[in-house]
Order: C-alpha cells, then sequence, then structure tokens
C-alpha cells in the first residue's frame, strides 16, 4: 500500500474568519426600496379615455360620500349642488348605481303591486310579471340620466358654454333621480290618490333640482334664448314623471280605495 503525502493549503483556514461564501442570487439589500429615495419609479403618460386607468378616478368614492350626495337632493337649498356636494370632484359611481336601483324598484314594485291587486281583487287568473317592463324600465332611465345629460352637455359645448364637464351633468341627472327609488316603492300601495300625491311630490323634487342646478349654467351663455332650454329640460321630466306612474303605477284593485284614479282603467284594473 503506497501513502501520498498532500500539503496542506494554507489558503482554508479554521475558524468562521477563515471561510468565506459567495451568493450568486444577487446583491438583495441594493435592490431593495429605500426610505431615503433610490427606489425606481415607472413614469407613465396620460391614460386614454377608451383605457379602464382613464376612469378609475371616477369611481374612487366611498360610501359615505354616495349617501350623502344621494339623500342631499331631497332637500332644497339655494346653493349650487354642484360647488356645494360635488367636491372635490364628481364621481360616476353613484350615479350609476342610483340609476340602476331604480330600474329594478320600478319593476319590483310594479310586479309587486300587479300581485297585490290580483289578490285583492279575488281574481282567479295566474298573475303574469310583464318582463318587456325591465326592458322599458332599462331604455327610459338610462336614456333619461345617461343618454340626455351628455346631449345637454354636447349643445352646450357646441354653443360655447363650458362651466361644467359631462361628468358633472351626468352626476346632476343621476343623483337627482334618487327621489324616485322610495316613491316607486311606496307606490306599492294601490290607493290611486295616494300614488299621484307621490309621484307629484318625486316631480317637484326632482325637477327643482334639476333647474336649479341646470339653470346656472345655461344663464352663463352670451346667448340669451340659450336659457330657452330650461323649458325643455322641465317638460321632459314632465313626461318622465308620467310615464313612471302610467306605465309602473297603475295597477289597482276592481274596488278601488279611495276616490277614483282620473285616467281610465280596464277591467282587471290595469290601464
Amino acid at each position: 500500500m503506497a501513502y501520498v503525502s498532500v500539503e496542506s493549503d494554507d489558503r482554508f483556514e479554521e475558524g468562521q474568519e477563515g471561510l468565506q461564501f459567495k451568493s450568486f442570487l444577487g446583491d438583495q439589500t441594493a435592490s431593495a426600496p429605500q426610505n431615503g429615495g433610490g427606489s425606481r419609479t415607472t413614469s407613465r403618460g396620460p391614460a386614454g379615455f377608451w383605457t379602464v386607468e382613464y376612469y378609475q378616478p371616477f369611481f374612487d368614492v366611498d360610501t359615505q360620500t354616495v349617501i350623502k350626495r344621494c339623500y342631499t337632493t331631497l332637500l332644497p337649498t339655494s346653493s349650487s349642488y354642484l360647488s356645494t356636494h360635488l367636491t372635490p370632484a364628481a364621481d360616476l359611481y353613484g350615479p350609476f348605481w342610483t340609476l340602476t336601483t331604480l330600474i329594478f324598484t320600478l319593476f319590483l314594485s310594479s310586479s309587486l303591486a300587479s300581485s297585490i291587486s290580483a289578490y285583492l281583487s279575488d281574481s282567479n287568473e295566474p298573475v303574469d310579471y310583464n318582463f318587456g317592463l325591465l326592458s322599458i324600465a332599462v331604455t327610459l332611465v338610462y336614456a333619461y340620466g345617461l343618454a340626455l345629460p351628455v346631449l345637454l352637455w354636447l349643445a352646450l359645448r357646441y354653443l360655447g358654454v363650458g362651466e361644467w364637464s359631462v361628468v358633472e351633468a351626468i352626476a346632476v341627472w343621476g343623483y337627482g333621480q334618487f327621489v324616485w327609488i322610495p316613491v316607486s316603492i311606496l307606490c306599492v300601495i294601490p290607493v290611486p290618490i295616494i300614488r299621484w300625491v307621490l309621484v307629484g311630490v318625486a316631480f317637484g323634487l326632482s325637477g327643482y333640482f334639476l333647474v336649479a342646478n341646470v339653470y346656472p349654467i345655461l344663464a352663463s351663455a352670451e346667448a340669451k334664448a340659450t336659457r330657452l332650454l330650461v323649458i325643455l329640460v322641465a317638460l321632459l321630466h314632465a313626461g318622465l314623471a308620467l310615464s313612471f306612474k302610467v306605465l309602473f303605477f297603475s295597477y289597482y284593485i276592481v274596488k278601488e280605495v279611495g276616490p277614483a284614479d282620473p285616467l281610465p282603467t280596464d277591467p282587471v284594473g290595469r290601464l
């Protein structure tokens, strides 16, 4: 058996100070962001209106703010809603959910009123829910609450009036329809005079709210004839109120409770 002598290498030393390990994972301390600066920042240009990032600020609103902006539309005040409540910026979250909730309350309250009327009338015919009313509610509410303010804003921009933005116009119209949500629920009551009073109150509150906030914008135009657009706004709002009453709040029992409805009804209690 042969023995080979191996000389000790002085490069390897015993002890903690003699051994050194090298990491191949990179310098983690250098890549961590420091509080004093040195972190990498990514510059982002302005997002286009076709991107989701463009609309995110309009939906960045808390629940308390949305609730406050809803119920303040029921309180007639002399101050402008735009400068008082839609600050620091108007949102689209509240108007969208206000209009969407109104659509479902209109359909559900109308369906419930139909069931109650059929039950109190001792009708042997089964209740057939009219799902076509849901499509009518979607078209009517979104057309009035979204399309109309956009068209009015475009018309005013064409006339040289730039006192408000399209988001503010949608916010005013959307929040202004909040009063119809509790009214549509209360109109389940099968008493004609009560329903007419409720519709009249909702028309007066929401109509006053719209005129009080739209007329100052129209008055800022150089052409005095622009102020006449407020008459068109009032007429369209009256048409909306009458459409709600006729299409969704006209279910009665055969033997009506209270004074008769001024509009004629068919034998089953429906217009």
